[in-house]
């Protein structure tokens, strides 16, 4: 990751103004900010580690610790919160045993709570995976984890079948 970093900010300019958007391109490309990754990029700038965690920890664009396998964003702006979007999060929550911004021990699954999805309409809202997942319900949040245990079960079987094989 500290590899490829460097090889970015070969092609970034080394001025303070492009601070946000090389953070936003760590982010995008390796979905965190490390606290190498930021001592990097203050090296790069010339501006001391304490300035870019400090630019950094004031958008709340940035994550700083790895996201899980499975992103679950529950949407709680004024329409999903009306119909019981803060159920929803709760759900999830208990279900998972972590909290808004954290990610399961094995990195399977990471919560976060967001401002607004822009499918009012269909609230209550959580994008799972980038998929909107409509008209949320306490027993769709079980439906969903356990479709992901499915899988799991599933990709483990075929994974034995086919050392079994060879």
């Amino acid at each position: 990751m500290l590899k490829d970093i460097d090889e970015m900010l070969l092609t970034s300019e080394k001025k303070r103004e492009n601070l946000i958007p090389i953070l936003q391109r760590i982010q995008q490309r390796h979905a965190y900010l490390s606290p190498d990754a930021m001592k990097l990029v203050a090296l790069h700038l010339g501006i001391s580690s304490s300035e870019v965690y400090g630019v950094a920890t004031f958008y709340n664009q940035f994550r700083f610790h790895p996201p899980g396998k499975h992103q679950i964003k529950v949407c709680l702006g004024t329409a999903c919160h009306v119909v019981g979007g803060d159920i929803i999060l709760e759900n999830f929550e208990r279900k998972l045993g972590i909290k808004d911004g954290e990610t399961t021990p094995d990195r399977e699954f990471s919560i976060e709570r967001v401002a607004c999805v822009g499918c009012c309409a269909l609230a209550p809202v959580a994008v799972v995976d980038d998929v909107v997942q409509a008209c949320m319900a306490p027993s769709k949040v079980e439906g969903i984890l356990l479709g992901f245990d499915i899988e799991r079960e599933r990709d483990e079987r075929e994974k034995q079948e086919s050392e079994a094989s060879q």
